[in-house]
């Protein structure tokens, strides 16, 4: 008959679910009681891990991660790869000096809340010097005159004055957002130029920058990243701990030591975050 394989299939799988369904009400209360106990224990103990290295919501950051990383493939990294080809680096160097130079009220803002008058003097004179003879801020004229850039923000001003980093999250679209770094992302609109601006041109000037930014920063460490993905037993875990050792860089200014800055005593070299 021509349905006979196909209904000898059937019977097959039929009496292997009934055979699996007799080994489970074969197994004594007992049995069934410490295999229960084992898979409670096995969530148990990944919901520990998770509490370890702060990140309860990790399924949910692991999704919102997979569809950034699924972002940057489709749409992020081949945009900064035309950019990079497209424009010459002196082009792509300027444009990075003036979106540094235009962050110079965020800077010089937390740099005093922080109490690093240094800091604040160095970030007034790179401002004065390549708002000027630097062209707006297209020339580091500074930099070369021994006056750095580096960035500041109300997320490291907040680590300063002892908040913890809270929670790690992965927002879709934007990435790592630790309660404590989106409080300072939001704070730090009242420094920024841009909030003062009528509605449209600041939606228009704010997309603009954003981009510019994005595309630039992602052009400058294609081969990171690359490598890294390429190189991770698990990705996720791996940027998710590069961000935190470039915040903790980032928020020790330099100190050797930063837990220095719990008493208030006012790297990931490979990437290019200038």
């Amino acid at each position: 008959m021509p349905n006979g394989p196909i209904q000898t299939r059937r019977k097959a799988s039929f009496w292997a679910k009934l055979a699996l369904l007799g080994v489970a009400l074969a197994l004594s209360p007992a049995q069934a009681q410490a295999a229960a106990d084992a898979d409670d224990a096995n969530k148990e103990a990944s919901r520990q891990a998770r509490i370890a290295v702060n990140d309860p919501f990790e399924n949910m950051n692991r999704r919102f991660f997979a569809f950034n990383t699924g972002m940057d493939h489709k749409v992020i990294r081949p945009t900064a790869e035309l950019y990079r080809t497209g424009v010459p680096k002196p082009f792509r160097r300027s444009i990075r000096n003036f979106l540094n130079n235009f962050r110079t009220p965020i800077i010089l803002a937390n740099d005093l809340l922080q109490g690093e008058w240094k800091q604040a003097e160095n970030t007034t004179t790179r401002f004065l010097v390549n708002s000027t003879v630097g062209v707006l801020g297209l020339f580091d004229i500074a930099a070369y005159n021994g006056y750095k850039f580096h960035d500041e923000d109300f997320g490291q001003t907040l680590a300063v004055w002892g908040v913890g980093e809270g929670p790690y999250f992965v927002l879709p679209l934007y990435g790592s957002a630790p309660p404590r770094d989106m409080t300072g992302i939001i704070m730090d609109r009242a420094f920024n130029p841009l909030t003062y601006l009528e509605d449209t041109d600041r939606t228009v000037a704010s997309v603009t920058l954003t981009t510019f930014d994005l595309i630039d920063l992602r052009a400058e460490n294609i081969e990171n990243v690359d490598s890294i993905e390429r190189t991770s037993l698990d990705y996720y875990a791996t940027i998710r701990s590069i961000y935190r050792q470039n915040r903790k860089a980032e928020i020790a200014n330099g100190r050797e030591d930063p837990e220095e800055l719990e008493d208030f005593d006012f790297d990931l070299d490979d990437f290019d975050l200038e």
